[in-house]
C-alpha cells in the first residue's frame, strides 16, 4: 500500500471504532523536548519520579517501538453529561472518570486498529499506547493536525475543546502526514489561568504540577505507595473535589458547546456525579476494590480516596458525616486516621473532641499524633 492510501485506510478504521479525531506525523523527536526537560530540572512534576526516570526515552518514539517511521494520533471525546452541583456531604469527581477507565476502553480499540493495520501490511510492527507509555502525546497531536496546545497545557480541538483522551497508533511504516496545526486560538483569553484555585498554572502554557489539584488529589504519593498526605497550604484549596479537577476546562471558551460523547461507557455511572462521602469509609479493600477496580478512580486505591472523601469532609463539615470519620479514625491506614483527625478538628462537636483525646493514646503514627495534637488544639 502507499502512504497515503495506508493512511486513509487506518483513519477511516480508527472512525469506525470509535475514535473521534484521527490525525498522522512522523516518528521523530517531538517538539519542546528541551522545555519539558526544564520543566523537569525546575523540580514541576513534583513527586511524579517516573517522568524524570524515562525523560531519555521521550525523545523519540523509537524508544516506544523500535524502528518507529509514524504515529497515527488519535483523539476520543468524553464529554458525556454536566456536572451536577455537589451537596453538603458530597464531592465532585472530574468528568473523564465518570464512567469506565478509558484505558481499558481505548487499549481494546487500539488493539483492533492494530490488527487490521497488520492484515494490510503482514510485515509491519504496530503498538498501540494510551497514558502509559513515555510518548509526549499532545505535541505529536499538534504535529498531526489535531489541534493545538492551549495556555491550560492540555490540547485544545475546534471542535472537540480540550474534552478529548489521546492515545497513538505507531507504526515501522510510511503514512501520508497531516499538516501540522500551526498558531493557537487563545489569544488574549486567561480564563483558565484566572480559574485555576491554586495557581498551578504559573504563566500561560506552565503548569506547576505541585500546586495542581489534579496531582494533589491523585498523583501525590511516595514512592512505593498509592498516596500520601496533602500539604496543609492546599487541603483548603481542594474544596469540594474529590479526584481531579476540571476548573481550567471548565472556564475555557473552546469546552462550551461541544458534542456529546455517543460512548456508553464513559457516561456517569451509578453515584458518580457526585459522590457521597460518608459510605467511601465504611467500604474494604475488597468492597473498594469491587466498585471502583475499573476506574480512574483506582488509581490512588483506597487510601487515596478516603483521605481525599476527609479533606473535603474538612472543608464542608457536614454533621451528617461525623459517624463516619469517627470511623475513620480507627482505619487500618495512617494516612486515612490522619486526614480525618485534621478534619475532626474542625467539627465543633464534643464527640470529636472526645474521639481525638481518646486515639491519641493509642496512637503510634507520628504523623497522625501531630493532626490529632493539632486538632485537639483547636478546641481549647
Amino acid at each position: 500500500m502507499t502512504p497515503s492510501s495506508l493512511a486513509a485506510a487506518l483513519k477511516e478504521e480508527a472512525v469506525r471504532l470509535g475514535f473521534d479525531l484521527p490525525g498522522a506525523a512522523p516518528a521523530a523527536s517531538p517538539p519542546g523536548i528541551d522545555r519539558f526537560e526544564q520543566w523537569l530540572a525546575e523540580g514541576h512534576a513534583g513527586r511524579m519520579g517516573y517522568l524524570a526516570d524515562r525523560a531519555e526515552a521521550y525523545r523519540h518514539p523509537r524508544h516506544v517501538l523500535e524502528g518507529a517511521r509514524s504515529i497515527l494520533m488519535l483523539g476520543t471525546n468524553y464529554r458525556t453529561a454536566e456536572p451536577v452541583a455537589a451537596k453538603p456531604g458530597e464531592a465532585k469527581v472530574s468528568r473523564y472518570a465518570w464512567g469506565a477507565d478509558y484505558h481499558e476502553l481505548i487499549r481494546g480499540r487500539l488493539r483492533r486498529l492494530g490488527d487490521f493495520h497488520r492484515r494490510l501490511v503482514p510485515g509491519a510492527r504496530v503498538r498501540g499506547v494510551v497514558d502509559t507509555a513515555p510518548l509526549a502525546e499532545r505535541q505529536f497531536a499538534q504535529l498531526a493536525g489535531l489541534g493545538w496546545i492551549g495556555k491550560n497545557t492540555l490540547l485544545l480541538s475546534k471542535q472537540f475543546g480540550s474534552w478529548l483522551f489521546l492515545a497513538a497508533l505507531l507504526t515501522t511504516e510510511e503514512l501520508d502526514y497531516d499538516e501540522p496545526f500551526g498558531r493557537g486560538h487563545c489569544g488574549s483569553c486567561r480564563a483558565c489561568l484566572d480559574a485555576c484555585p491554586t495557581g498551578a498554572l504559573v504563566e500561560p502554557y506552565r503548569l506547576d504540577a505541585r500546586r495542581c489539584i489534579s496531582y494533589l488529589t491523585i498523583e501525590l504519593r511516595e514512592r512505593g505507595t498509592h498516596a500520601s498526605w496533602v500539604p496543609p497550604e492546599f487541603r483548603g484549596a481542594i474544596g469540594d473535589r474529590l479526584f481531579g479537577c476540571d476548573a481550567c476546562q471548565e472556564a475555557c471558551p473552546w469546552n462550551r458547546g461541544t458534542p456529546i460523547a455517543a460512548e456508553e461507557a464513559l457516561r456517569p455511572r451509578p453515584g458518580m456525579n457526585p459522590v457521597a462521602l460518608s459510605e467511601l469509609f465504611t467500604l474494604d479493600q475488597r468492597e473498594f476494590r469491587s466498585r471502583f477496580r475499573h476506574t480512574p478512580l483506582w488509581r490512588c486505591r483506597r487510601r487515596g480516596i478516603v483521605r481525599n472523601a476527609a479533606v473535603v469532609l474538612g472543608n464542608r463539615p457536614h454533621p451528617a458525616a461525623l459517624p463516619a470519620l469517627l470511623q475513620g479514625l480507627e482505619d487500618p491506614e495512617p494516612l486515612v486516621r490522619a486526614a480525618c483527625a485534621w478534619t475532626l478538628g474542625r467539627y465543633t462537636n464534643s464527640a470529636a473532641q472526645r474521639a481525638l483525646q481518646q486515639r491519641l493514646t493509642g496512637e503510634s503514627d507520628a504523623e497522625v499524633l501531630a493532626e490529632i495534637a493539632a486538632a485537639l488544639q483547636r478546641f481549647t
